[in-house]
């Protein structure tokens, strides 16, 4: 009788991660069908219907995923940190500075969102206007103490070591909004995100 029920357990568990599984596949097809979107025509392309159409389910379905088009713009942000965070494991960056590696992350991550300026310029200005809590801010300014205090975790920090990353995070979303409309050259950006770092993070 034990083994019986046992085995109904294993059966309900598989079960379970498969429908997990299918979940998460299913959440990532819609954060890509909307990046795509949002890629070709900013914001304003990511109507709902459109990208429960390109992700193959169902209107309600992505609502019950992602009750606003904020929420699925917040999805696409934290799909590029995730971007961003493995290119870092895979390639750490190799200054010898705590401000050098916090640039090498910071050049790396504008490299990447130029690659897609509608999507770059769609995403911040939606996160800079945006009426829900993002993790934003937050988790650039981790990913910064992180590569700049040779692994020290956002909840590790002091007060002011997480201040200081988040303020340089807080310049680089403004240069590269200024980029984005045409007023800096990517050189620019680095030298002065490269001024920046070096006042901020010398101590780190």
């Amino acid at each position: 009788m034990r083994t019986s029920s046992a085995t109904v357990a294993t059966s309900s568990d598989g079960e379970g991660s498969v429908r997990t599984r299918s979940q998460t596949q299913r959440r990532k097809r819609i954060v890509q069908a909307a990046a795509a979107l949002a890629s070709r025509g900013g914001v304003e392309a990511m109507q709902m219907r459109t990208v429960a159409e390109r992700a193959g389910v169902a209107l309600g379905t992505l609502y019950r995923y992602f009750p606003s088009k904020m929420d699925l713009v917040v999805a696409v942000v934290g799909e590029e940190i995730d971007l961003l965070e493995s290119s870092i494991e895979r390639r750490p960056p190799g200054a010898a500075t705590p401000e050098g590696r916090a640039v090498d992350v910071l050049m790396r991550a504008t490299r990447g969102l130029m690659r897609e300026p509608e999507l770059a310029d769609a995403l911040i200005r939606s996160l800079i206007m945006a009426e829900v809590q993002t993790p934003f801010g937050d988790r650039m300014a981790g990913l910064l103490l992180r590569v700049s205090g040779e692994g020290l975790s956002f909840e590790q920090a002091s007060e002011e070591q997480r201040d200081l990353a988040g303020s340089l995070a807080g310049i680089w979303v403004h240069e590269l909004l200024e980029m984005l409309r045409g007023r800096r050259t990517y050189d620019q950006i680095q030298r002065r995100i490269e001024t920046a770092a070096s006042r901020l993070l010398a101590d780190l």
